[in-house]
């Protein structure tokens, strides 16, 4: 199964009129990171970005002089998500803004039924919350110390770590790790697997006398390829 865990940083919070300027992916295939991505900032045209968002990504409009517009990148990022399910976090807000620019465009919007709200899994695995990213990765043990501001390509591998331990647990997380990282994980020797512990004095034994005088009873009436006469002269 494919999967593109993603997110978008926008000029402003109404899709109406704001408009995407950047873009991140994480691909993934049956749960694991393949370590195919997509990062694009784009220019918003006359549309300028709002204090607001600006505080939390820190994207300026001068940095984004330069950038392709949306429709010059469009075909790069409907190649990347084709076949793939689009998972973010508050889904709701990243595919208003899509579909969006899609529209604009002339393009169909995306199905609901290929888009996956990482928020809404959150609210029900854990609905006593909180369940924001920053949350979601405490919560799991997820280094983001490095999170100062919002960007699309770094948010979108902490969900792709979070997405994992919601849908699979921190084994496949190993793909997130670097290669030489992984191959210190994968090459280790010498692993010491104890065998069982016996006990330092048997316990006694439950049967009674009659007990044991029933059972050689029943076995001295089997025939001679009978299992328990085996076990009995053994004995």
């Amino acid at each position: 199964m494919r999967e593109i865990i993603f997110d978008t940083e926008t000029t402003g919070l109404e899709s109406r009129f704001d408009r995407i300027i950047e873009i991140g992916g994480i691909e993934l295939i049956n749960n694991f990171p393949t370590g195919r991505t997509l990062h694009i900032y784009i220019n918003p045209g006359d549309r300028k970005v709002h204090p607001d968002a600006l505080a939390v990504h820190g994207i300026t409009d001068e940095f984004l002089k330069d950038k392709p517009t949306f429709g010059d990148v469009v075909s790069e990022i409907v190649e990347f998500f084709e076949g793939a399910k689009w998972i973010a976090h508050n889904a709701t807000f990243d595919m208003g803004f899509i579909n969006a620019e899609f529209e604009r465009l002339g393009l169909p919007p995306v199905p609901p039924d290929r888009v996956v709200d990482t928020l809404s899994m959150a609210r029900r695995k854990h609905p006593m919350g909180p369940n924001s990213l920053d949350a979601l990765c405490r919560r799991y043990g997820i280094d983001n110390g490095h999170r100062t501001k919002h960007g699309a390509l770094l948010d979108s591998e902490l969900l792709a770590e979070v997405y994992i331990e919601m849908t699979g647990g921190r084994q496949a997380a190993f793909g997130l790790m670097g290669a030489e990282q992984s191959a210190t994980v994968i090459e280790v020797e010498d692993v010491l697997i104890a065998g069982p512990v016996g006990r330092p004095r048997p316990l006694p034994s439950r049967l009674t006398a009659g007990d044991l005088a029933a059972h050689a009873a029943m076995v001295a009436t089997l025939k001679e390829k009978a299992i328990w006469l085996k076990y009995g002269s053994a004995s």
